[in-house]
């Protein structure tokens, strides 16, 4: 599916949401009428954020799958009048899934094999309530991100990843890597499953409905209120490494991260492992692994077409949130916030792709428009700073409070900003 974002638009997106290089919190550039605060610092493993009222921040942890010795748990966070932690408590056995959510009076939060639910009573930062367990079995081995997304219709949705990089029988000394077919991968796994929210024990796969295959790998996922589920599929790597003479360097630039819609009744299949988008020719094409040489497209009506690329490939985007705040213009309303983790690779003048937060607007009828720039200057001062050994904030989840605000949390230092506007240079 291909869409045509009016032009005009556009150009006045692109003028509204331009950066303007004010100074702000850490060397953040922010467009014209926006301001950061510097939230929490500090928090080992922090990755998503719940927000639950002015006063609490829940925040998902990545210790359990990093062999700490510690497991913090889901962490609340209590903000002061000025919007700032001022007391930090760890609860329950939840981490490691990296997927929370708050709907209602109930969080749920998930680890790499499990989805919890736990009761938010009223004055209540940290749960006294016991965690349930709303859906277990989901395999414990591989990607390990387990997002959870509610549509407010009582359906919980649940992502997948697969088994690896690439789905291929064992090869000998100096032979190139043949793809398995079927792939194992995405054999009850490698795809989204829609649950219910309010029931307790379900089996996964069993007790779910598959939405989606073909997933590589995700870590981010929101429901648009009115519309459907979207999220965004990690790409694939060492194409070219492993294939120079098929995939070229530029041709690795080009592998994109595929933005999709997942609604309807038909299950759709975002390609992998068979496939990969080339965001430059705007094709897909057969990965090497199957007979692919970079020419090659697979036969029409069975994969589907990613809705939106970035330009570059490897940007790691692991948050995704939809603005349905009051605060921003008018313009930003409907659109998707999505914070780009910072890909890896060799270092060059201009860096790699990520290390900051994108913005994705959509028009009154549900039509996605060009990528734009909203929050830069997380990796440092030049762009030679965005790469992993370099960068000195990686972004990697957002979320919208209840005023309005954006909260994107960071990685390398446990570093959390409230983005606001006040329409003030």
């Amino acid at each position: 599916m291909k869409s045509h974002f009016p032009a005009a638009l556009a150009a006045l997106l692109a003028c509204a949401i331009a950066p303007a290089f004010a100074q702000e919190p850490d060397g953040l550039k922010l467009p014209r009428g926006f301001h950061a605060q510097v939230v929490a610092e500090s928090l080992p493993n922090l990755r998503h954020l719940a927000v639950r009222d002015n006063n609490t921040i829940y925040a998902s942890t990545r210790a359990a799958v990093r062999g700490a010795t510690a497991n913090p748990g889901i962490l609340a966070l209590h903000l002061d009048a000025n919007h700032k932690v001022d007391k930090t408590d760890h609860f329950s056995e939840v981490s490691g899934g990296t997927g929370i959510r708050i709907q209602g009076n109930t969080l749920y939060g998930s680890t790499v094999t499990d989805v919890y639910r736990i009761a938010l009573k009223p004055g209540e930062s940290v749960p006294s309530a016991t965690p349930e367990v709303v859906v277990s079995g989901m395999p414990g081995a591989a990607f390990n991100n387990r997002m959870v997304v509610l549509d407010g219709k009582g359906n919980l949705f649940v992502s997948v990843g697969g088994t690896g990089n690439i789905c291929t029988a064992p090869a000998g000394r100096g032979a190139k890597p043949k793809g398995l077919h079927p792939c194992p991968g995405v054999t009850d796994r490698g795809g989204v499953w829609k649950f219910s929210a309010s029931k307790l024990n379900q089996k996964f796969p069993a007790d779910g409905v598959q939405v989606a295959t073909g997933l590589r790998d995700s870590d981010a996922m929101d429901f648009r209120a009115g519309d459907g589920l979207y999220l965004y599929m990690h790409d694939r790597s060492a194409t070219h490494e492993t294939w120079p003479d098929l995939v070229s360097e530029q041709d690795e630039e080009n592998l994109s991260e595929e933005f999709h819609r997942i609604a309807g009744k038909d299950v759709v299949n975002m390609g992998w492992p068979y496939t990969y988008w080339d965001g430059a020719k705007k094709i897909r094409l057969m990965a090497p692994e199957y007979g692919g040489n970079g020419k090659v497209s697979p036969p029409a009506g069975i994969y589907a077409d990613p809705i939106v690329t970035f330009p570059t490939s490897h940007s790691a985007p692991l948050g995704l949130v939809f603005y349905n705040g009051r605060q921003f213009p008018a313009s930003y309303r409907g659109g998707a916030f999505v914070a780009r983790h910072g890909g890896n690779g060799p270092e060059r003048p201009e860096g790699r792709s990520g290390f900051d937060v994108m913005f994705i607007p959509f028009t009154g009828n549900g039509k996605p428009g060009t990528p734009v720039t909203f929050a830069d200057g997380f990796a440092g001062p030049t762009p030679a700073s965005k790469i992993v050994a370099k960068a000195t904030y990686r972004p990697v989840g957002v979320a919208v409070g209840p005023d309005g605000s954006l909260y994107v949390s960071e990685s390398n230092k446990g570093r959390i900003w409230r983005i606001y506007y006040d329409g003030k240079p």
